[in-house]
């Protein structure tokens, strides 16, 4: 898939859309999980792209800060969940940003994920 492609514009677009999605359940809750749905159901069409390895970001950062979460709710009666919900929260607000910023930068999450295609002429 290249670039300059309007299809991986709007694969682009929907990563950028399931960051904010993200971000948005601080106040709704909800929409973290309608952002790990649309990572499930567009992972095929990202596939051997950089893109891959955000909507993997995605889909890890959704379950893990549901397992932390659900650990803090478990542990929030004797006032440790407090600690651990909000070192998940700040983690989960951590993995947002950098993966916000890397796709704007247009770079792949992991090291050894396909890199970009160069823009312009080769030299």
């Amino acid at each position: 898939m290249n670039a300059d492609d309007p299809a991986f514009e709007r694969l682009k677009t929907i990563t950028a859309v399931v960051y904010a999605l993200q971000a948005a359940a601080y106040f709704t809750g909800l929409t973290a999980l309608v952002g790990v749905i649309v990572n499930y159901v567009k992972l095929d069409d990202v596939r051997g792209s950089w893109l891959e390895s955000h909507f993997r970001w995605q889909i890890r950062t959704f379950w893990w800060a549901l397992l932390w979460f659900g650990i803090a709710a478990l542990l929030w009666i004797v006032f440790v969940g407090m600690i651990v919900a909000g070192a998940a929260g700040i983690w989960v607000i951590y993995r947002i940003v950098k993966g916000w910023l890397n796709l704007y930068d247009g770079r792949p999450m992991y090291a050894g994920s396909a890199p970009p295609p160069l823009a312009g002429p080769s030299a």
